[in-house]
């Protein structure tokens, strides 16, 4: 069962979050808490509006091209000749600050961080009754901030730390900091998933702020203490790998046992699901379901056959012409070759309001964490175990080697491998420097000194000219 994640009418009350605001892009409808009939919304249900900008997920054909589509993992797909307004322009690396899904998602993500600050002042100062503790609701709106940001920063850089300052970007060490805090404050505040009853799965746990801390210091290269984060989530014994890779895809697998925190899809109205997400994924032409854009590309197949990973290639994969898993004949007529199963719902397929839960953050990411961060401790001959216990649940042979370079290679392809088409690829590749390699044999040319970056929107700059854009734009 899913945690349902209620729509509260925010647009009865209109102001903002912050009042020196007013010329920055990011501002948001709140419920006003001196509104008349405010007491009837108790803290929690604040929460709820933070929660719902991530289930509502508008903007999730945005999220595709700048995570998926601009990566050597997919290719823009769909028609030749839909451009998917900036999808081909992703898919090229030629994309500007006009691009409309990189003004999207740095508009989302800081209209979910806004939501998420003031969940958080109303839970400390609501003097009511609740049946739900306030201090679980700062930690949940904590880590829900904490996420918004950790992709601001890796997108954009140095960014504005709403709280602080509304147009002076801080330095990227600053808001890893400010994100390492908040996740510190929800890892104390927040229970274990077991503690959780049936009907609220899909809200934050302990070990979901524990498994983002570890990515957030796996980006900034701090190797101990992404290895110790990741080992406290190991050693919770909250968490495993699902056997059968492919189910975790399903509908069964949703919230399963290797899930830290999944984005719940209702499909439903007024429970809105995943808009976009399903049916812009799915397969395009003759007895097709969806838009056909985000399509895997020929490289990304070829890395599945090279490594001999048929089970997460063909869980990764949807064929044209091939049979599902739910008896769906794929037409071999359809327009691209290749389509994403993780984004394929059986019973939704293409409908606008998806009920596919995207996955954000999983065990076995956090098992591929660890042995990163010991192989650059130089404790290659630790690291292996974390990595073949991934391998060995696809069927794969253990890697043996200890040498530190063989291995973080290895570890490398398996991040590719493991966690495909879930929006990682491209940042992988600009944190460990592989991303103008890896462009170029994939036929794109990928500029260094710009592209590790994408551009501050247009939109922004225009109403803060003294806020700097990033270099090449």
């Amino acid at each position: 069962m899913k945690f349902i994640y209620k729509t509260l009418l925010l647009s009865l009350f209109s102001g903002l979050v912050f009042s020196s605001c007013d010329d920055f892009v990011e501002d948001v409808d709140i419920v006003d808490p001196t509104a008349e009939n405010s007491d009837d919304y108790l803290p929690v249900e604040f929460l709820t509006s933070v929660y719902g900008m991530h289930t509502d997920f508008s903007y999730a054909f945005s999220y595709l091209g700048i995570t998926d589509m601009i990566s050597d993992n997919s290719d823009k797909g769909s028609s030749p000749t839909d451009t998917g307004t900036d999808k081909r322009a992703l898919d090229n690396l030629d994309f500007t600050s006009s691009s409309v899904s990189v003004t999207a998602m740095w508009t989302q993500w800081y209209k979910t961080v806004g939501r998420a600050s003031q969940a958080i002042e109303i839970a400390q100062n609501y003097e009511g009754q609740t049946e739900v503790p306030n201090a679980r609701v700062i930690g949940e709106a904590k880590f829900l901030r904490a996420l918004n940001y950790f992709w601001l920063v890796r997108s954009f850089g140095a960014v504005p730390i709403q709280e602080i300052d509304l147009v002076e970007r801080a330095p990227v060490d600053e808001v890893y900091a400010y994100i390492e805090q908040d996740l510190l404050d929800a890892i104390d505040a927040l229970p274990l998933k077991s503690d959780y009853s049936s009907t609220d799965l899909g809200r934050a746990t302990k070990g979901a702020a524990q498994g983002l801390l570890a990515k957030v210091y796996l980006y900034q290269e701090r190797w101990q203490d992404a290895a110790d984060m990741a080992n406290n989530v190991i050693t919770s014994n909250q968490y495993s790998l699902d056997p059968d890779y492919a189910n975790i895809w399903r509908e069964t697998g949703e919230n399963g046992p290797g899930s830290l925190f999944e984005i719940q899809a209702r499909g439903e109205i007024p429970q809105h699901g995943v808009q976009q997400y399903s049916q812009t994924q799915g397969a395009r032409g003759t007895n097709g379901w969806g838009w056909g854009f985000n399509s895997p590309s020929q490289n990304l197949e070829d890395a599945f056959n090279a490594a001999g990973d048929e089970i997460r290639r063909d869980a990764t994969i949807i064929f044209a012409g091939e049979t599902l898993f739910d008896g769906r004949e794929v037409n071999a007529g359809v327009e691209n070759p290749r389509y994403s199963e993780k984004a394929y719902s059986s019973i939704n397929a293409g409908q606008g309001d998806g009920d596919k839960n995207i996955r954000v953050l999983r065990y076995a990411e956090v098992l591929l964490i660890r042995a990163e961060a010991l192989n650059e401790l130089g404790q290659s001959s630790a690291a292996l175990a974390p990595l073949n216990q991934v391998r060995t649940r696809v069927s794969l042979p253990a890697v043996t080697s200890t040498d530190q370079g063989s291995v973080r290679q290895a570890i490398w392809t398996e991040r590719r491998l493991e966690l495909a088409m879930e929006h990682d690829r491209w940042f992988d590749l600009i944190r460990t420097g592989q991303a103008e390699a890896a462009m170029a044999a994939d036929g794109k040319t990928f500029v260094t000194g710009k592209h590790e970056l994408f551009p501050i929107p247009n939109n922004q700059l225009v109403q803060t000219p003294e806020m700097s854009q990033n270099p090449g734009y």
